[in-house]
């Protein structure tokens, strides 16, 4: 017994100082009570031939967010008694999309993980913004399956309410789902090299795209081409601070082989944007080819990835933080381009 004691203290000793040799802060003193709220359960275990009776007893669970789901998901207007098509609309929908909801229900029995997951992610947020006002609560549900939005700069899934983070779990049903291969979704929802990512692992990173967002705004949109690049770089690697012990392929939506092809061509990457791009240019045809989802980047190899120039700009931001340690992730965000590109003297090989 005595052996084992030593050997679990060795383990845990082991772990600690690697987590310390990232430089990942403890935050595990830090309190944070993030409930998930099944709002998928309650609606479809709703009674279909009684809606103008239900759907008011839902309410009083979910009095932000039901008409938030009536009205601006479905579409069907507000939830009043003179609106006799929401309630019919609400209806249809919830006879269509069963099985669909039948499938969410086998691959999230239960939403401990997600809430655990959150909550950590979370832990970060208030240590390095605690001023931040975060979510207090996750709600689930399933939408329309075409229901993909933009968000701030994220085509996405999930969003964020009035207190609330809405997750879209009819989104995450892995990439073998059926649905996600119909050729309808594809050409009119989301392409294959897109939808090989709605796995529920990908959950949490998407949704604290949203609060990174939100916390800093991308408002680079017709800026040059470098200051796009670094803006996104910076956006990521705060997604980093925040989930550091998730994988890269997660963050950046890569594929692992991906990831490795970057980190091997880094150098030449950096080169080709520099020697055949101005990158002071505001054309946008010329910065779509590094930014936005993509099956890979134009005129270089099949094996990248697309929104090469998000990852390239992370490259930049790290540099930038790792040759100013002292600057607190506020700081980092707050940085103008100009700063960021002296501090980082980035110059891969």
């Amino acid at each position: 017994m005595k052996r084992i004691f030593l050997l679990v203290i060795w383990i845990t000793i082991i772990f600690v100082s690697c987590k310390a040799k990232k430089g990942v802060p403890d935050v595990s003193g830090i309190k944070v009570d993030l409930p998930v709220q099944r709002f998928d359960k309650d609606f479809f275990a709703i009674d279909s031939n009684a809606m103008t009776t239900v759907l008011p007893l839902l309410q009083n669970k979910y009095p932000e967010f039901l008409p938030i789901f009536i009205n601006n998901i479905l579409g069907l207007g507000p939830l009043r008694p003179d609106n006799a098509a929401a309630y019919e609309g609400a209806k249809h929908f919830l006879h269509l999309t069963k099985p669909i909801y039948d499938s969410v229900a086998a691959v999230f029995p239960t939403a401990d993980g997600m809430q655990r997951d959150f909550e950590e992610a979370f832990r970060y947020v208030k240590k390095y913004f605690p001023t931040y006002k975060a979510p207090d609560k996750i709600i689930t549900l399933v939408g329309p399956i075409d229901g993909l939005a933009k968000m701030g700069t994220e085509v996405t899934p999930n969003f964020i309410g009035a207190g609330f983070l809405g997750i879209s779990l009819q989104f995450y049903l892995g990439k073998d789902y059926s649905a996600y291969n119909d050729e309808y979704f594809i050409i009119n929802v989301a392409p294959q090299y897109r939808s090989r990512r709605f796995e529920k692992q990908y959950i949490v990173p998407d949704a604290m795209k949203l609060i990174v967002d939100d916390l800093f705004p991308d408002n680079t949109q017709g800026r040059p081409l470098i200051e796009q690049l670094v803006e996104k770089g910076k956006q990521w690697w705060l997604l980093d601070q925040f989930l550091p012990e998730a994988a890269d392929s997660l963050k950046t939506g890569y594929t692992q082989k991906q990831l490795e092809w970057c980190k091997v061509n880094e150098g030449l990457i950096w080169n080709y944007i520099v020697t055949n791009e101005n990158i002071y240019t505001v054309d946008p045809v010329s910065i779509q080819q590094y930014i936005g989802e993509a099956p890979f980047t134009q005129n270089m190899s099949d094996a990248s990835p697309g929104n090469i120039g998000a990852w390239v700009g992370w490259q930049i931001v790290k540099k930038y933080a790792e040759n100013n340690s002292a600057i607190s992730p506020e700081g980092v965000m707050n940085s103008d381009v100009k700063k960021i590109l002296e501090g980082a003297r980035y110059k891969p090989k």
